[in-house]
Formats: C-alpha cells, structure tokens, sequence
C-alpha cells in the first residue's frame, strides 16, 4: 500500500506565528499541518518514505535539528540514553504502548514550549492578550493595510485570516485570548473546536480559483506544483486516490466535508500509526516490541545524521 494512502499528512498553511512575516507567495505547499501534526516535514515526499518526519515525530521539532552536527557514534550514544527514559517499567524493551506515549509526549512538549515562547514575545494585559496587540507585535502596523496603495497590501487577507481563527480560539468570546486559547490559535490542528478553520484555512489554499471547491487539478498541483518532467508514478496513484476515495460522491471535487475527511481523518490516529511504523522499521526479530540494540541498530530510522539538541534535552532533565 503507497504510504500516502497511510499517512495523512498535507493541511493548511502554516501562518508563521512570528515577528517576522513570511513572504506572500512563498511555497508553502510542503508547510502544512494536519490532526495532531507529529513533524513540519511529510511523512512522504515525491513517493519516497521521509525519515526526517520520523526524527521529528520521534525527537521533537525543534530538537531535531542539531543531531546533523553529531557523529553516529554519537548519534548512537545519546540514542541509548533516550531508549531508558522511554522504558518506563525498565525492563530493557520498549514497547508499542511506550513508543507511542513518548511520540505524545514530544509533540505535548514542542506546544507548550512554542506557545510559552510566543506568549512571553507579546504585550500581555494581566492574563489575556488582545487581537491589537498580537496584530501590531506579529505584523509591525496596524491600518495601514487597509489602504490598496499601502506597500503592505499584500498582507491583508493574511490578517483577515489571524483575525478569523483568534475569534475561533476565542472560547468565552470576550474579545481576548487566555493563554488555552492562544495555544488553539497557534495549533488550531490540536482542539477539536478548531477543526472547521483547519479545513477552511486548507480549502483557501488550495482552491486556486476560488469557486469553494478543490479540484483533481488543484489537489495535484498543491502536491507537485512545478510539474518538471514526466508525470512520477506517485502523483498518478494521488490521482487515484482523488478518484477513489477523496472525492466521495464522484463529482470531480473536493467539497468541506470530504477535505475534512481527507486531511482530519475521524478514524485514525498519527501516533499510532507512527509508533506502528517505527516498530515495523526496527524489530529485526519480529517479538512486536524494540530491545535497545534494535533500536541503536537502527538508528538512522530514529534520528539518522539528523536528531534532537539531545545535550540540552538532557540537561534540561526533561521527566517523562
């Protein structure tokens, strides 16, 4: 079975939650997030299986990015010591159970981590913070966007959209986001009241021409967007996957529900299915759970030349 019919992993646009503004038009295609997003990277990538979504799955976000300066003996070495906090009764295996509540575990940390950090960069008044305040601090102006001669005119829709998921964060809706709510804001993929905006947001992008709707053409172009060279066997099995099972009743697009399902799966779980992955990758023999020498033998799928800040995770003392 083609992995992308396994791993659910194209969504919205990541809006990049910074004080920096990402450029309008830039491809983002391969930035997008789904339910309960493991890695920024696809799981899958031009019909090849992306190790670097495992690292990230599996080490954490942000930590997996310094593991490209270690060695492998060194890769191997912080591996090991990971593999103990993993194993939680410490009876030197780690099983499926365990695999996947560290996978959760991880993915909790890089939200809390990414909304205290986000949180602490912004004007907050007493417990909350204000649509006007993010506004200014993430966009550096305020109205002049509003002005079609405005060299920021670019960034309008871009704020109209943060305007319309911070009112969908916005529980009690009293204008102001407590520090629950901004985290749905930066990860609406993570609360179930978000979902609508998930799809919306993912419709919006993909939708080139605009008529509420996602087409083959359009689903396939968000995928493959250059479209260099001869057609590759992977996009012609997304062809059929559209045909298949995307588009439900057949009318050649893609309507809100059936991105929903598409993209927000009712019946699947990422961690899940990422624990499951790993563990078939790694158990040489085959006893449906990894010993630490499984695990080290097969690094490169948990961290390869790629892993986490691990010196810094450790001395952090992270308890799971």
């Amino acid at each position: 079975m083609k992995a992308s019919s396994i791993y659910v992993v194209l969504g919205i646009l990541s809006v990049s939650y910074c004080s920096a503004i990402p450029k309008p038009g830039e491809d983002d295609h391969k930035n997008r997030v789904h339910d309960k997003k493991l890695s920024e990277s696809l799981h899958e990538e031009e019909g090849e299986h992306n190790n670097d979504y495992d690292h990230e799955a599996f080490l954490g976000r942000e930590e997996a990015k310094t593991f490209d300066q270690l060695t492998p003996e060194e890769s191997k070495e912080r591996l090991a010591i990971l593999v103990d906090k993993i194993d939680k009764n410490k009876d030197g295996e780690i099983t499926e159970e365990e695999l996947r509540e560290w996978i959760q575990y991880v993915q909790k940390r890089y939200i809390t981590t990414d909304t205290d950090r986000m949180w602490k960069d912004h004007d907050i008044q007493g417990d909350t913070l204000v649509w006007e305040a993010y506004k200014k601090r993430t966009y550096g102006f305020e109205d002049d966007h509003n002005d079609e001669n405005s060299p920021n005119f670019s960034y309008k829709d871009m704020i109209n959209r943060d305007e319309r998921r911070w009112k969908a964060a916005d529980k009690n809706k009293d204008g102001k986001l407590d520090k629950t709510e901004f985290s749905d804001f930066l990860h609406p993929e993570e609360a179930e009241h978000m979902r609508d905006i998930v799809v919306q947001e993912t419709m919006e992008d993909i939708d080139k021409d605009k008529d509420g709707y996602i087409s083959l053409e359009e689903y396939i172009g968000d995928m493959w967007p250059n479209k260099d060279g001869e057609e590759p066997e992977w996009v012609k099995s997304e062809r059929e996957q559209f045909n298949t099972y995307r588009d439900k009743n057949s009318d050649g697009k893609m309507d809100h529900e059936e991105v929903k399902d598409w993209i927000i799966p009712p019946d699947y779980d990422h961690t899940d299915a990422e624990s499951k992955h790993l563990i078939y990758e790694s158990d040489t023999n085959k006893d449906g759970k990894l010993s630490k020498e499984e695990i080290i033998e097969h690094y490169d799928t948990f961290v390869g030349s790629q892993a986490t800040d691990f010196g810094e995770a450790l001395t952090r003392h992270d308890e799971f």
